[in-house]
């Protein structure tokens, strides 16, 4: 969308000038960026965010978002130094037959590419085939205009033993938004049908809490089973 100059004027010049006034792009990498963010750091400062993909192995950028190209949620076009293929991954129900969108394991290929990992050739033949493809683990699917949009992770999944596949960072995010959680580990093997967690409460939240509800305590462990506390949490 163009800017408009009433706006600029009134609200984005200011805020614009608290970075000097002269910002021409952004440049985003490592974590997905939220498109809302992406979005709204365009708006706010009057200058391009560009999101790029890449990793260590592949010396840096797989991918950027081309010039011009204003669709959020996405991480570009290849880098003209690789080709980018993805591959079946069926265990997740990821094909180049999906709808509407192809989806696989992302690999790339390229001079890009490092050698392998220093004196490990078991690493180093996990990640990289006999073609020189480096699978990446990251799950992508590609939009109209050779986008490329990261989705999901191959790697750091297990299966329950009801054939459930599981993705142990995923549910470790949702539970650690909880205010009162600081830190959490989700464990489960192919044995087992049901998950564990091990969590670590924030000892500064939980207090501040108990103070504002009047529960009286020794210590924090008696604070961590008393009842109330625990039905909070």
């Amino acid at each position: 969308k163009n800017p408009s100059p009433l706006w600029d004027k009134l609200v984005f010049n200011k805020i614009k000038a608290k970075l000097g006034g002269r910002v021409r792009f952004f440049s985003s990498g490592a974590s997905p960026l939220s498109p809302d963010i992406l979005d709204f750091l365009k708006i706010c400062f009057g200058g391009r965010v560009l999101e790029g993909y890449g990793m260590t192995e592949s010396s840096c950028v797989i991918s950027m978002m081309d010039e011009g190209d204003n669709l959020s949620g996405h991480v570009g076009s290849p880098n003209p130094a690789c080709e980018i293929k993805l591959v079946d991954v069926p265990e997740m129900n990821y094909t180049s037959d999906d709808e509407p969108h192809p989806r696989g394991e992302i690999c790339v290929r390229g001079p890009i590419i490092f050698q392998g990992y220093y004196k490990d050739e078991v690493h180093t033949k996990e990640v990289l085939d006999e073609d020189g493809w480096l699978h990446t683990g990251d799950i992508g699917l590609w939009l109209p205009g050779g986008r490329l949009k990261i989705i999901d992770r191959k790697k750091n999944i297990f299966k329950l033993a009801q054939g459930e596949y599981i993705s142990p960072e995923k549910i470790e995010n949702v539970y650690a938004k909880c205010r009162f959680i600081s830190q959490c580990f989700i464990y489960g093997d192919s044995l087992n049908s049901s998950l564990v967690a091990i969590v670590s409460v924030d000892q500064d939240v939980l207090k501040t809490w108990a103070a504002t509800e009047g529960i009286k305590y020794k210590d924090l462990e008696q604070l961590c089973n008393d009842r109330t506390a625990r039905a909070a949490v």
